[in-house]
Parts: structure tokens; C-alpha cells; sequence
């Protein structure tokens, strides 16, 4: 009898680890699956293209431009389905500009100039820096951008550097290429870029 009680007692024992040792593993898989879970949204979090806009906001090297647009409510207009290629001034090609110009830019009664000026540094379409190179080897050395504003940008390559010319013949060197957004592509420059109107 006392065999009995002692081979189902260890049995018991022995259900009893094999259970608790299923529970461990089902809590292992449950934290392993909640932790993979997790790292997927938040991959996916961190994955949500941006739009023009958003990126510009998010980089402090174009807190003017950011200011510049929001005065002229392009906002909402740089936020749409596009594709735009923006060619971005940094703050430091803002700072260029004579001093007061940025000032006086965004004040209300200038919106209509401002609106003009920031236009003319977008176009239409998605050109990364690779199909600009092209263009400009395809069009015998330099390549006409017509741009959102109206008027034209004209690219050319100085060694390895794409510098854009203006309709007033300044001259602006693009110093970082294809920040790709959702609705876009931008290239900073080192100058802002002025139509003639």
C-alpha cells in the first residue's frame, strides 16, 4: 500500500512540474509574442513616411523655411499628395539675405511675395538626385526646371556639385540630396533662389 501512495505521489509530482512547466513556457510564448507585437508597431511607428512639411519641421537646419511657409499657408498645399521636389533652403542660405529680408517677408502684406519666392524652389514631380545628374548629362551640361512658381531654375554640375541658377543668375549649390518624404523628395541648398517677378 505504501508503494501505492508513494508511486502516486510521484506521479502527482511529477504532473503537477510538467504543468507548471507548460504554464512557464505558454507565459514565455505570451511575453515573447506581446514584446514582438510591440517592437512591430513601433517599427511601424517609426516606419510612417512623412510629408515634405513634416520633415522640414522635424530638422532644425530649416526653422526659417518652416516659419516662411507657414506665413504664406503653404502648408497645407506642401502637405498633399504632390510629388513635389522641394529645393530647401537652410537657415543659412536665409541668413544670406540682406538683413530684415526675412522679416519684412512674412509680414501679412507680403504673403503674396513670399508665396512667389518659396514656389519658385518647388517642382512639380519626384526627382531624386541621381535623375537630376541625368537630365543635366542628357541636356549637353546644364537642364531647365520649370517650377511650381512659374518661372525656371536652371541646373548645372560644378565637379561633383549640382548648382542651381536662378532667373537672375545667383547661384545656389544643392549641399544635401534626396531626403525622401511621402508626397516628395528635398534637396537643401546653400542660397535661396529668387524669380525675376
Amino acid at each position: 500500500m505504501k508503494k501505492v501512495i508513494l508511486s502516486l505521489s510521484v506521479i502527482a509530482m511529477i504532473a503537477f512540474t510538467s504543468c507548471k512547466n507548460n504554464e512557464n513556457k505558454e507565459n514565455e510564448s505570451q511575453k515573447d509574442e506581446a514584446a514582438m507585437e510591440a517592437e512591430s508597431s513601433a517599427e511601424e511607428t517609426m516606419a510612417e513616411p512623412q510629408t515634405v512639411v513634416e520633415i522640414a519641421v522635424g530638422n532644425e537646419d530649416f526653422s526659417t523655411l518652416v516659419t516662411a511657409v507657414k506665413a504664406a499657408e503653404l502648408v497645407e498645399t506642401l502637405n498633399s499628395e504632390g510629388p513635389f521636389t522641394v529645393f530647401a533652403p537652410t537657415n543659412a542660405a536665409f541668413a544670406k539675405l540682406p538683413e530684415g529680408t526675412v522679416a519684412t517677408l512674412v509680414e501679412p502684406e507680403n504673403k503674396e511675395q513670399l508665396t512667389g519666392i518659396l514656389t519658385y524652389h518647388v517642382v512639380s514631380g519626384k526627382f531624386m538626385a541621381a535623375d537630376v545628374v541625368s537630365a543635366i548629362n542628357d541636356n549637353g551640361g546644364s537642364f531647365v526646371i520649370p517650377t511650381v512658381q512659374g518661372e525656371e531654375l536652371t541646373a548645372t554640375l560644378e565637379g561633383e556639385s549640382v548648382i542651381l541658377t536662378d532667373a537672375n543668375g545667383n547661384k545656389s549649390t544643392i549641399v544635401m540630396t534626396d531626403v525622401d518624404a511621402s508626397n516628395g523628395v528635398i534637396h537643401a541648398i546653400d542660397a535661396v533662389v529668387m524669380p525675376k517677378s
